[in-house]
């Protein structure tokens, strides 16, 4: 059977919603705009997973209010246990479903210029800013159903703004907190960081109700202007009645930095696109990710760095774990256009089974229109290595611990590179509980 694709409110809805917040007239016809396109567009097509029956499109109300928090203690515990109170809690937003719950940035940032809000407030008191970059560089709102959907639906979100030559020496942090059981959440994130800025943003997904359901729709900007560092960490833990569609890309100008650390450990049907545009000479995008599935979850992997300009470089690294009779597919594309001469594109997928029902499967691609540049990939699907487990069960360590420890050092690579410690901690976590 396939979900009906009609809209769950109408054109009026959406231009009554965006007078109701109080938006610019700029931003009412967009979403106007994008809410046309989303009835006429298709449906995105990831690559060898058929979602033709999740439903993306389907809920009973968009808007709800939540609780705000007066502190950092009123928190459920396990979204204070990934705030590291001493020392993140300066630069941190909270959101409770579509509801800005808490902001705190210290003076030192203010003084410097550092806008750090919530979407809709942005969009308000910073709107040509926000004008010039949301959904112009590197998503495009017209792109398909999901991403035209997303800006005409927009409830939920935050703006980080550094300007020139400001570098950011403590990791800025946002969590999103999810336990409505099926209001949807259109979340959206846009990072600009000026000429020589830098910056380290961590996210979180937390489904605090297990048996939450919905629509998690999830856009995330980075620009990096000229000469600029953006290090981006996330971890996604929503609960397994949430159907996920989240796109993370990066647009990168001459001599800029992205850096992507994600750990995907959502627990229900999950398609996930990672782009990053190489278009200034001397750009270089990493993107690492880890992924956990269980159950009979299904899940997509789409990770693509493409080089426009000269002398970038691309790095593509994903491992993932698959037990029960979850399903994954990793798909790393690594293209590099005519002119970007001197370019290096480099990518490794790799997936472990840990039951007979589990399936991986990893697709590496390399789409290569120029002569003068490196390029390679490596992939492999297997279970765990007999050898390994025999090494460590000789030396007194038994079988289920000897596969957690190969498990945690399959995925070390990317756990390690998780910013903030408490975030680290907590994918370390979720790991175990996913894999016990």
């Amino acid at each position: 059977m396939t979900v009906e694709t009609k809209l769950s409110v109408s054109q009026d809805y959406v231009h009554s919603f965006s007078q109701e917040k109080g938006e610019p007239e700029w931003f009412t016809k967009l979403r106007v705009d994008a809410f046309q396109k989303a009835d006429e567009l298709p449906m995105p097509r990831p690559d060898k997973t058929r979602i033709t029956t999740w439903n993306f499109t389907q809920f009973a109300q968009h808007s709800v209010e939540s609780e705000v928090y007066s502190s950092l203690e009123a928190l459920p515990e396990t979204v204070r246990s990934l705030i590291e109170l001493e020392n993140e809690s300066k630069n941190l937003y909270i959101q409770h479903n579509q509801t800005p719950a808490f902001l705190s940035i210290s003076d030192d940032l203010k003084a410097k210029g550092v806008i750090f809000t919530d979407i809709i407030t942005a969009i308000k008191e910073h709107s040509d800013l926000v004008q010039k970059y949301f959904m112009q560089e590197a998503v495009k709102i017209n792109e398909h159903k999901l991403t035209a959907l997303h800006a005409a639906l927009m409830n939920g979100g935050v703006f980080l703004y550094i300007p020139k030559n400001v570098e950011i020496s403590e990791p800025v942090q946002t969590v999103y907190v999810h336990d409505h059981d099926d209001a949807p959440l259109f979340n959206h994130v846009l990072v600009v960081a000026d000429d020589n800025s830098s910056v380290t943003i961590v996210e979180n997904y937390v489904s605090t109700n297990e048996k939450a359901n919905g629509i998690v729709n999830i856009i995330t900007e980075l620009v990096a202007n000229s000469g600029a560092k953006i290090s981006y960490g996330a971890v996604d833990t929503l609960a397994e009645g949430v159907t996920t569609y989240v796109n993370r890309r990066g647009f990168a100008k001459r001599d800029a930095h992205i850096e992507w650390a994600l750990g995907m450990m959502n627990d229900g049907n999950t398609i996930s696109d990672n782009t990053t545009k190489l278009v200034g000479d001397g750009s270089f995008a990493h993107s690492k990710t880890v992924v956990v599935g269980r159950g009979k979850q299904t899940q997509n992997f789409t990770t693509q760095i493409t080089h426009f300009g000269k002398n970038t470089e691309g790095f593509i690294l994903k491992h993932g774990v698959m037990k029960d009779a979850a399903s994954s597919i990793f798909n790393g594309i690594g293209k590099i256009e005519h002119g970007a001469t001197k370019s290096n594109a480099e990518q490794e997928s790799r997936v472990l089974m840990l039951s007979e029902k589990a399936r991986g499967d990893a697709n590496p691609m390399l789409l290569i229109d120029e002569d003068d540049v490196m390029a390679g990939h490596a992939a492999s699907v297997g279970r765990v290595d007999p050898v390994q487990l025999y090494y460590l069960m000789s030396r007194g360590i038994s079988r289920k611990e000897a596969e957690r420890l190969i498990i945690h050092g399959f995925l070390a690579p990317v756990v390690n590179e998780m910013p903030i410690e408490g975030v680290k901690k907590q994918l370390t976590e979720v790991i175990e509980r996913k894999v016990k």
